[in-house]
C-alpha cells in the first residue's frame, strides 16, 4: 500500500525500534498525539508498533510522523502489509543481535564476576588470579562493556532527558554510571597515592554484571514475546502461496497468488487451497472450512457458490471467479483484526501508564535519599557502600515488567481467542466482555439456524391416491412462491427426491396460502381460513395436530386437493445443535440469558424452551431490539447483544459488547465489537470466559511487578541486596510477567468447543 492510500485510509501502522519500557511507549504517544493533524495514537510496548488515526484535513505524511519518532530518539519505519510481508523476520534479527552482544558482555563480565568472589568468605576457597583484582585489568574490561555494549542505555537516557523525561534507561546510565565512575576515580587515585597501603574499593564488576544481566533479561523477553506472536503467524500460514488462473486463451498459469485480479478465473484441483475470495462458476467439490468456521464437516459446493481464500478443495475441481483479493479476503480481515486487537490498549493499561510516568523520577529520588542517609547517617562516611545500596534501588526499580503487564496479556489472550474463532476488535471489548451479566440473543440466525425447513408431512389416513404423486403435486404447486415457507417445502420435497414441475396454473394469496393447478388436480396449500373460505372441510383430528404443531414453533399449513383434505405440512427454523449446549454453558457462567424475536408469543416460547432459554421477549420488531437492550442497561444490566451483524445493528451498537454470530462476512466484522466466526453460540462462552481468564491474568501481573517494586526497593535501600543480585532480580521480573502472560495461549474454556483445532 502507497502513502496516499494509506493516509486515505486515516489510520497509520508503523514499527518502532528501540523502546525499552513504558516510559518510553508513552513519550511517543505523547509526542504523536501533539501532532498537528493526529487524531489519536497508540504505541504498544509489546509489539513495537505505532497506530495513528488522522484527522481529515491537515494530517502529517507517514514521512513526517516517522521524522517526529527519530526526533525522540527511536527507529520507526511504516509497518509491511501482512499480505506481502514476513513481520517476523526483523524480531528474529534483533534476536541475533541481542544474543551476540549478550555473549560478549558476557565473556567481557565473567573475570570480574570471579574477582567479585573475593569479596565473600565462603569463596576463599575457590581462590581469584591476582590478574583479576588488578585495577587496570578490571578497567580494560568494563569500559567497553560499559561505553560500547551499553551505550544504548547511554543514548536511550539523553535522548528521554533532552525531551524531558525519563525511563528504563536513565535508572540503568545513573547505576551503571556511578557504580563505574567511582571505581575509576579509586584505581586513579590508588594509581597517584601508591604508598597508601589499602586496596582501591572498586565497582566495576557491578557496572558489567548489571548491564550483562540486562541484556540477558532482555533477550528472554524478547524470545518470549516471540511466541506471543504465534496466532498471527498460524494465520499467515494458512494462505495460499501460488492460484493457477485461466487465461483467455484456454491455457493455465501459476502464478503468486498476489497477483491474481478480480475478476480472473482460477482453477482449484483436489487437495489445493483456494487461492483468493470468489464465486464457484465451474464443477462441484467439497470444501473444507474449519479454518474460517471452525465446522469439521466440509461444505458442497456448486456454480454460484461463494468460497474463502485459505480453505481447502477436498475431492473435486472448481473453477472459482476472483471477487476479493488480498488485503481484501476474509481471511486477511481476520489477521488485520488479530493484529488490531492486540495493538490497542485496554483502559486498565492506563494505571500502568499513569504510574511510569511519575515513577523513575521517584526511585531517582529514593535512590538519592538512600545514598544521603547511608553516607551521612547509618554507615557514616562509607561512600562506597552508600552508592552500592542507591545503585542497588536504582537497578531493582526499572519499570519493565510493568509495562509489559498488560499489552503482552492483551496479545495472549486475543491471539487464544482468534484459534478459537472469537475475534475482538480491541482491548477495550475484551475488558468490557469480562463484566457482562446479560446475554441477549436474537432468534433467526443466532439460536435457530435462521432458515426455514420442512420438518412434517402428515397424509390425511383416509387419502386413497399415491401418497408420492400428492407430495410431487404440493412441490409443483409451492414451486413458483417467492415465499420463505414454499421454498422450504420445495427444497425439503426435493431431499426426499420428489421433483417439482411446473404447473398449470398459480394464484398466491397473501396472507392465506396458493392456489395451484398441478397434473390436472386443484390444489389449496395454507391456513385453515383459506380451507374454510373454499368449503373444504377438515377434521378435527387434522386441526388438534395443527394445534400441536404450532405450539412446538412450527408453521402448519393444511393441503386440500379437489376439494378434499389431503396433508397437513410443518415448517420450522430450527435451533442450531450446538444451542442448548451454549445456553447451558451460559448459565454455568452465571449469565442471564434473554432471546428476542418478532415471532408471537407461542412461537418463541417453543424456541425458548427448546435452547433452555428462561426468558423471552416475543413480537418485537427490529428497530424495538435497541430500546429493549437499552431497558436492561437502566436496570443495572451489563448487556451483550448477539445477532447477525446486519439487521440487528441498532441493539448491537447500544449494547455493552456487540457479538455477531457469522463466518467473516464483511458486514459481521464491520458491525460488532466481537465476531464469532464459528456459527454456533458457544462462541459467547469462549469470548466471555477468555475475557475473565485474561483480566484475571493482567491483574496478577500488575500485581506483582507493583509488589515487586514496592517490596525489592525498600529491600534494596537497606543494603541487604548487592546491585548485580537486584539487576538479576528486575531481569527476571520482566521475563516472568511475559512468561505468566504466555499462559493464555493454553487456556480452556471448559468444553470441547476450546478444545478444537486451531482454525
Amino acid at each position: 500500500m502507497n502513502e496516499q492510500a494509506e493516509l486515505r485510509e486515516h489510520r497509520v501502522e508503523l514499527s518502532i525500534g528501540g523502546m525499552t519500557c513504558a516510559a518510553c511507549a508513552a513519550r511517543i504517544e505523547k509526542g504523536l498525539s501533539r501532532m498537528p493533524g493526529v487524531a489519536k495514537a497508540n504505541v504498544n510496548l509489546a509489539l513495537e508498533t505505532a497506530r495513528v488515526e488522522l484527522a481529515s484535513e491537515g494530517s502529517p505524511s507517514v514521512s513526517d510522523l516517522i521524522r517526529k519518532i527519530e526526533q525522540l530518539g527511536y527507529r520507526a519505519e511504516r509497518k509491511p502489509d501482512e499480505a506481502t510481508a514476513d513481520s517476523g523476520v526483523r524480531k528474529r534479527q534483533e534476536i541475533v543481535r541481542q544474543r551476540s552482544w549478550l555473549i560478549v558482555s558476557a565473556l567481557l563480565s565473567l573475570p570480574l564476576l570471579w574477582a567479585m568472589l573475593d569479596h565473600f568468605a565462603w569463596t576463599s576457597r575457590i581462590g581469584v588470579p591476582e590478574l583479576f583484582m588488578n585495577p587496570w585489568f578490571q578497567l580494560a574490561l568494563a569500559t567497553p562493556v560499559q561505553f560500547i555494549i551499553g551505550g544504548r542505555f547511554y543514548a536511550g537516557a539523553y535522548k528521554a532527558l533532552r525531551h524531558g523525561s525519563a525511563n528504563m534507561d536513565v535508572l540503568v546510565a545513573l547505576g551503571t554510571s556511578a557504580a563505574y565512575f567511582y571505581s575509576l576515580y579509586q584505581t586513579l587515585r590508588a594509581w597517584s597515592e601508591p604508598h597508601d597501603g589499602e586496596p582501591a574499593d572498586l565497582y566495576f564488576e557491578t557496572s558489567v554484571v548489571l548491564i550483562t544481566l540486562i541484556l540477558l533479561g532482555k533477550l528472554l523477553e524478547a524470545l518470549a514475546k516471540g511466541r506471543s506472536s504465534d496466532a498471527i503467524r498460524s494465520l499467515m500460514k494458512l494462505r495460499a502461496k501460488t492460484a493457477t488462473v485461466i487465461r483467455e486463451d484456454g491455457s493455465e498459469a501459476n502464478v503468486p497468488v498476489e497477483q491474481v485480479a478480480v475478476g480472473d478465473v482460477c482453477l482449484v484441483r483436489p487437495g489445493e487451497k483456494v487461492p483468493v475470495d470468489g464465486e464457484v462458476v465451474g464443477g462441484a467439490s467439497s470444501v473444507d472450512e474449519s479454518m474460517l468456521t471452525g465446522e469439521s464437516l466440509p461444505v458442497d459446493k456448486r456454480p454460484g457458490d461463494a468460497v474463502f481464500g485459505a480453505t481447502l478443495n477436498r475431492n473435486g475441481t472448481l473453477r472459482v471467479r476472483a471477487v476479493r483479493i488480498g488485503r481484501e479476503t476474509a481471511l486477511a480481515q481476520i489477521i488485520r483484526t488479530v493484529e488490531q486487537a492486540q495493538g490497542s490498549k485496554a483502559p486498565i493499561q492506563r494505571v500502568a501508564d499513569r504510574l511510569s510516568g511519575i515513577f523513575v523520577p521517584i526511585v531517582v529520588g529514593i535512590a538519592a535519599l538512600t545514598f544521603v542517609l547511608w553516607l551521612f547517617a547509618l554507615d557514616s562516611g562509607n561512600f562506597g557502600g552508600a552508592l552500592e545500596k542507591a545503585i542497588a534501588v536504582l537497578v531493582i526499580a526499572c519499570p519493565c515488567a510493568l509495562g509489559l503487564a498488560t499489552p503482552v496479556s492483551i496479545m495472549a489472550g486475543s491471539g487464544r481467542a482468534a484459534e478459537l474463532g472469537v475475534l475482538f476488535k480491541g482491548g477495550p471489548f475484551l475488558e468490557a466482555a469480562q463484566s457482562i451479566d446479560t446475554v441477549v440473543l436474537d432468534k433467526t440466525g443466532t439460536v435457530t439456524n435462521g432458515k426455514p425447513a420442512l420438518t412434517d408431512i402428515i397424509v390425511a389416513p383416509e387419502w386413497e391416491g399415491s401418497e408420492a404423486t400428492l407430495l410431487r403435486r404440493i412441490a409443483s404447486a409451492e414451486r413458483p412462491s417467492e415465499h420463505p415457507l414454499a421454498e422450504a417445502i420445495v427444497a425439503g420435497l426435493r431431499e426426499r427426491d420428489i421433483e417439482p414441475r411446473e404447473p398449470e396454473a398459480f394464484e398466491a394469496l397473501p396472507g392465506f396460502g396458493v392456489w395451484a393447478r398441478a397434473e390436472g388436480v386443484e390444489l389449496l396449500i395454507g391456513t385453515r381460513r383459506l380451507l374454510e373460505s373454499r368449503g373444504v372441510p377438515v377434521p378435527e383430528t387434522a386441526l388438534q395436530e395443527m394445534d400441536r404443531l404450532e405450539e412446538q414453533g412450527k408453521s402448519a399449513m393444511l393441503v386440500a386437493a379437489d376439494g378434499r383434505y389431503a396433508a397437513l405440512i410443518a415448517v420450522a427454523d430450527t435451533i442450531k445443535d450446538s444451542s442448548r449446549q451454549a445456553v447451558a454453558r451460559l448459565k454455568a457462567l452465571g449469565l442471564r440469558v434473554v432471546m428476542l424475536t418478532g415471532d408471537n408469543e407461542r412461537t418463541a416460547r417453543a424456541i425458548a424452551n427448546a435452547a433452555g432459554i428462561d426468558d423471552v421477549r416475543a413480537e418485537v420488531l427490529p428497530a424495538e431490539k435497541a430500546a429493549e437492550v437499552r431497558k436492561l442497561q437502566e436496570a443495572g444490566s451489563k448487556v451483550a447483544m448477539v445477532g447477525d451483524g446486519i439487521n440487528d445493528a441498532p441493539a448491537l451498537a447500544t449494547a455493552d459488547v456487540g457479538m455477531a454470530v457469522g463466518t467473516g462476512a464483511d458486514a459481521a466484522l464491520e458491525t460488532a465489537d466481537v465476531t464469532l466466526m464459528r456459527g454456533d453460540l458457544n462462541g459467547i462462552a469462549d469470548a466471555i470466559g477468555l475475557s475473565r481468564k485474561t483480566m484475571r491474568n493482567i491483574r496478577q501481573n500488575l500485581f506483582w511487578a507493583l509488589a515487586y517494586n514496592v517490596v525489592g526497593i525498600p529491600i534494596a535501600a537497606s543494603g541487604l541486596l548487592a546491585p548485580w543480585v537486584a539487576g538479576a532480580a528486575m531481569a527476571l521480573s520482566s521475563v516472568s510477567v511475559v512468561l505468566n502472560a504466555l499462559r493464555l495461549q493454553r487456556a480452556r474454556v471448559g468444553t470441547d468447543v476450546a478444545r478444537r483445532a486451531r482454525p
